[in-house]
């Protein structure tokens, strides 16, 4: 299986373990990932205003290069490119006045035909969890992870259609599929406190603070999440964390792509967890 893959600009300098993880582990799976020619960055952020459609630009340049791989199909796993492909694609489907200034601008004649997909979706829907089942070690076995969805995934429902906004069970089905034990964990999907950490330092640390407290608090020896930005702030703000309250409790904090690569038995190589704060690497036997 062979799918049109957007990897983004994060990717590519400070979360490579989240693309060599992502590639790695689906490519045990049987699924190449497809690299698209001359990508460029997809804007990080939907634009607030609804008639700017000049912060459109890039992600539908994007989408509509992927609809000439004639795959139909395009997967990015960042959560922010995730949130602002689909949004954008659904502007287009769904407002002609977006649809004709950005084709006009952009000089092509794309309706919105490009499926985006979350690698979770294709490991479900294309590969499935009985597969996962067959090919997953015992390296998980016992280890009890939160899954942290964050704030990108699932919101605007209407327009990411990523499961139940405020419950989405998707990352505990591959938790399930992988041999390890989900917990039940209320802050899945809280803003982590995103960009803040520039100019809100505290905010942040107080936000994270919470949500690695309620992951623990409810058994987790390990969180999981598809965001770079959330896997910096609720890694590294550890180490502040753990400067202001010694008392405090480390906990790793791994893409979910990182986990999957571990119960595959995958090289360590592949998955980048050296590059961690908390290291999760003790989680794990044989590695």
């Amino acid at each position: 299986m062979r799918i049109p893959y957007f990897p983004g600009c994060t990717l590519y300098t400070k979360a490579r373990n989240l693309d060599n993880s992502t590639r790695a582990s689906l490519g045990a799976l049987g699924v190449e990932l497809a690299e698209l020619p001359q990508w460029t960055c997809c804007g990080t952020v939907f634009p607030l205003a609804q008639d700017n459609y000049m912060g459109m630009v890039a992600a539908a340049r994007i989408l509509a290069n992927a609809a000439k791989e004639g795959d139909g199909r395009l997967v990015t796993v960042c959560s922010f490119c995730y949130n602002v492909l689909k949004r954008v694609n659904y502007a287009i489907k769904n407002n002609p006045e977006a649809k004709n200034k950005l084709n006009t601008y952009l000089e092509e004649n794309y309706a919105g035909e490009t499926r985006l997909l979350h690698p979770l979706e294709v490991i479900r829907d294309e590969v499935g969890w009985e597969r996962i089942k067959s090919k997953a070690g015992e390296n998980l076995k016992g280890l009890k992870v939160a899954c942290y969805y964050g704030c990108l995934l699932t919101r605007p429902a209407q327009e990411m259609a990523f499961g139940d906004p405020e419950n989405p069970t998707v990352m505990e089905e591959l938790v399930c599929a992988l041999g390890a034990e989900p917990t039940v964990f209320p802050h899945k999907t809280k803003c982590c406190g995103s960009y803040q950490l520039l100019n809100s330092s505290e905010l942040v640390l107080s936000r994270v603070r919470e949500i690695l407290c309620s992951a623990a608090a409810h058994g987790a020896q390990a969180i999981i999440t598809s965001c770079p930005l959330c896997q910096f702030n609720l890694d590294w703000a550890q180490e502040k964390i753990e400067q202001n309250d010694p008392g405090f409790t480390k906990i790793p904090v791994l893409y979910f792509t990182q986990l999957l690569g571990a119960a595959l038995a995958l090289p360590a190589q592949n998955l980048g967890l050296e590059q961690h704060y908390v290291d999760p690497r003790p989680l794990f036997t044989g590695m």
